[in-house]
């Protein structure tokens, strides 16, 4: 299973062909129109399945499958949580619960925004957070900053899912701590010099046994579409 998000800085539908080149199974999507405005060209690979999320037409939260593999989100969502996510992923033998995320501002409580919403949505959805478990997406945090005011920062964050035995795929692969990643998935008005890594992908332990690679996407690259660059990830399943 390749599974692989990208926040693409809108207008997906002119750059699905790019991402589409990796041929991902599951592909998530911050930044997405609204289903009715993906109109795509004819020679775009169709997706098999698509659920959008949003309070912006132009801007939401796509997940698309080009693959067997199918969602549909929990009764359990709470859309105070706006932007994060449980599906049920249903194919090829297996199940399991994903958590589609893009961690937003929030102007009414600062001290919830960013990770500080991701934190509430784990102690909220803590039930779910086990085996058979992803979180993937534009979490828009990285420990460097630590030091702001949240209901819970990105350590904490990190802390609560490794006690589910829930871990950050590209850490774990590539042996790098958290706040010291050598390669950056975000670049600041699309400016090199201001890169940060502030894109996630994390598995539980029976999942991430299956991992084969990881990989990120070159600023070389993906510059001309978006100011992020994609987390690509595949799985043995």
């Amino acid at each position: 299973m390749k599974l692989i998000t990208w926040n693409c800085q809108g207008a997906f539908r002119k750059k699905a062909d790019a991402i589409l080149t990796h041929r991902p199974d599951i592909l998530l999507v911050q930044e997405c129109e609204r289903k009715d405005k993906l109109v795509f060209s004819s020679t775009t690979q169709q997706p098999t399945n698509i659920f959008w999320y949003g309070d912006n037409i132009h801007k939401g939260i796509g997940i698309f499958s080009y693959s067997d593999y199918s969602f549909e989100l929990l009764e359990i969502f709470n859309p105070e949580f706006r932007y994060i996510l449980p599906f049920r992923v249903t194919g090829r033998g297996r199940t399991f619960t994903l958590f589609a995320i893009w961690a937003m501002n929030n102007k009414i409580n600062r001290d919830t925004r960013y990770i500080g919403q991701i934190w509430l949505a784990i102690n909220h959805y803590e039930n779910l957070l086990g085996d058979s478990t992803i979180l993937i997406g534009d979490f828009n945090s990285n420990k460097i900053w630590d030091y702001k005011d949240r209901v819970g920062n990105h350590s904490d964050v990190v802390s609560k899912l490794e006690d589910k035995n829930i871990y950050s795929v590209y850490h774990r692969f590539f042996e790098i701590e958290q706040g010291k990643e050598k390669h950056p998935t975000f670049f600041l008005q699309r400016n090199k010099k201001k890169s940060y890594h502030i894109d996630y992908c994390f598995a539980s332990n029976d999942i991430y046994n299956k991992l084969q690679s990881v990989e990120i996407g070159s600023y070389k690259e993906w510059t001309t579409h978006s100011d992020h660059s994609p987390l690509i990830i595949n799985f043995d399943m």
